[in-house]
């Protein structure tokens, strides 16, 4: 791994709105965990401000989870799902905001999609794009190129496949295609997996924290929110990727380590997300 970069240390007299404020756009019915559990990774990986914001339908389960959030309700289909006139109350809130995700939870439909390329192509915050919103982006690839603001792109290799075109390409050259589309979109690209690759299309790195443990549901929603947080602490968006990478691995690592890897689940990496934070002798 490269050189990692580190958050700046804390003044004594800091307050909250010096670590920054996160704005994250997920969840749906059936799905309020993932954008829960990316909210909470956010608060534990040290920004100062976290709102969620989700659906209507949701929003009391969401805000049960987790006290130290805020939430914000947004309108939504008859399934659970966000719909276009969210993007009124997004735009209000996100002048407010230092970072922006979306996609932990949010599903699918033609709304989803028209709501998460508007965010893309409009938005001019950080934006860490994530799960069902790397598969709205993908449905209308030429957004990729007019972003209105830094992108950060988190694909697994069966998302990272869908926004280049289906091909199914050797780890190798996915990280080659992953440099590629990073430097023709100006963004930043996390291709997930052993030794997960971040690019923005001239620097690179390859982390080496994780394990097999972490494969699954709900650990890429932690890495969401943990990024997310580093951008509020003014890391640029690759230096956020690449820590961030690394700090969720070692989460992972130390769950591992105490729970073995067959019975880790997500919520395990935000009890162990302190301890790394505190080995890296900085930070929350």
């Amino acid at each position: 791994m490269n050189q990692l970069p580190k958050l700046a240390p804390r003044s004594a007299d800091s307050h909250k709105g010096d670590f920054g404020r996160a704005l994250l756009i997920g969840g749906s019915r059936g799905m309020a965990g993932a954008i829960g559990l990316a909210g909470m990774a956010a608060l534990r990986s040290g920004a100062g401000l976290v709102t969620l914001g989700v659906p209507d339908a949701i929003l009391g389960t969401v805000a049960s989870f987790e006290p130290s959030y805020m939430t914000l309700s947004l309108p939504c289909d008859a399934d659970g799902r966000l719909v276009v006139a969210a993007k009124d109350q997004i735009s209000e809130l996100a002048d407010q905001m230092t970072c922006i995700a979306c996609g932990t939870g949010l599903g699918r439909s033609p709304q989803v999609t028209d709501l998460v390329t508007w965010m893309y192509s409009v938005l001019p915050q950080p934006l860490v794009v994530d799960a069902d919103a790397l598969y709205a982006v993908a449905q209308h690839k030429d957004c990729l190129l007019e972003p209105a603001g830094p992108r950060i792109l988190t694909p697994h290799p069966g998302e990272f496949r869908r926004l280049i075109g289906g091909e199914l390409l050797s780890r190798t050259d996915q990280e080659q295609r992953a440099k590629d589309l990073a430097k023709t979109c100006n963004a930043v690209v996390l291709l997930k997996g052993h030794r997960t690759w971040i690019t923005d299309g001239e620097r690179t790195a390859h982390n080496a924290t994780g394990n097999p443990g972490m494969a699954t549901g709900g650990c890429g929603d932690v890495l969401t929110g943990i990024i997310t947080a580093l951008i509020c602490q003014k890391l640029d968006p690759f230096e956020a990727a690449q820590l961030g990478a690394f700090i969720h691995g070692s989460a992972g690592d130390l769950a591992a380590e105490e729970l073995g890897q067959v019975s880790m689940i997500a919520s395990d990496l935000l009890r162990f997300l302190p301890t790394v934070f505190q080995k890296m002798g900085t930070g929350p």
